[in-house]
């Protein structure tokens, strides 16, 4: 099985809803946009080696949200050690929807190729997004 892993530093972000000009046109986001191009510089950076699919990929996103600085030590702790869950927005699906839509053309063809996808939230010291890449078809 080829996998491949990349990591995207920074607070985890979630894709944001189209939004409207008052002609009616739809537009991206500008943070959208931007967290977008953060991913795929990741992308370009780590990747090496791995080539744009045509065949079934599964995906699996590990987001790592801070903890807040209000939380007393004892809440620290059960946040890093993952007794407490990282239950803080953006939604996991929306987390999935920016990645998947940013490595577009580049992991694969189409999205529509991510035949299996998992996302899990987690406290860290340094937030960050993981992205695992596997290839399906040679299980």
């Amino acid at each position: 099985m080829r996998s491949k892993t990349i990591v995207i530093p920074g607070k985890p972000q979630g894709k944001g809803r189209p939004r409207f000009t008052r002609y009616g046109r739809p537009y991206t986001p500008e943070n959208t946009r931007r967290y977008e191009e953060s991913i795929r510089a990741a992308w370009y950076l780590q990747a090496d080696g791995w080539t744009v699919r045509d065949g079934g990929v599964g995906v699996i996103v590990f987001a790592y949200f801070p903890v807040p600085k209000s939380a007393s030590q004892d809440r620290k702790s059960g946040m890093l050690s993952g007794r407490i869950a990282a239950t803080v927005k953006p939604d996991a699906d929306n987390v999935l929807k920016i990645v998947l839509d940013a490595l577009n053309g580049r992991a694969w063809q189409d999205d529509k190729q991510v035949v299996s996808a998992s996302v899990q939230k987690l406290y860290a010291e340094e937030p960050r997004v993981e992205v695992v890449l596997y290839d399906t078809d040679n299980l």
